[in-house]
């Protein structure tokens, strides 16, 4: 049987970056295909290349290092490039990374969770891997929806119909 505590982990990880998820998908229905590709400054990145480093990212962490396949990053590209995909391509391809990510989450056991492993140099647990993959994908969802605010000036409704001055129990 499942350890429980590990079952509500990966519960607590999908329900996570599906929450991201679609956060970006609210950002990028506000944006134009044009504001996918620009940068706030030359320090920054673009939507469109945030979504290609987030792809990256879970791909080299989740799928590569937990899920054992080949590491086919190339981090570097994810940075330079400045067009050539849609909204909706890039959304797609993120939503691709991340129906494979469920299922290596899906299908570790125990014992791969607790396991160490090298993942961009750094030595990490599976545990680690996955804490890694959500805030970074928090993170840069955070900068996503920034940058989205910048352009459009308008609320961007994630938490809209649920009163947030609830207090706890």
């Amino acid at each position: 049987m499942e350890n429980k505590a590990i079952q509500a982990f990966t519960e607590s990880l999908i329900f996570r970056l599906d929450e991201k998820t679609e956060m970006i998908a609210k950002c990028l229905h506000q944006l134009s295909e044009e504001e996918l590709w620009q940068r706030p400054n030359q320090a920054s990145n673009s939507v469109g290349n945030l979504l290609l480093h987030l792809c990256g990212n879970i791909r080299q962490y989740m799928i590569s290092g937990l899920g054992k396949q080949d590491d086919i990053r190339e981090r570097d590209l994810e940075f330079n490039i400045s067009g050539g995909y849609t909204k909706a391509a890039l959304f797609e391809k993120l939503d691709g990374v991340l129906e494979e990510t469920k299922a290596v989450v899906n299908a570790l056991d125990n014992e791969a969770w607790l396991s160490e492993y090298q993942v961009q140099g750094f030595k990490l647990s599976g545990i680690g891997i996955a804490l890694h993959v959500v805030e970074h994908y928090a993170y840069h969802t955070g900068q996503i929806a920034f940058w989205t605010k910048l352009l459009k000036a308008e609320d961007l409704g994630f938490y809209e119909g649920i009163d947030l001055n609830t207090k706890n129990d």
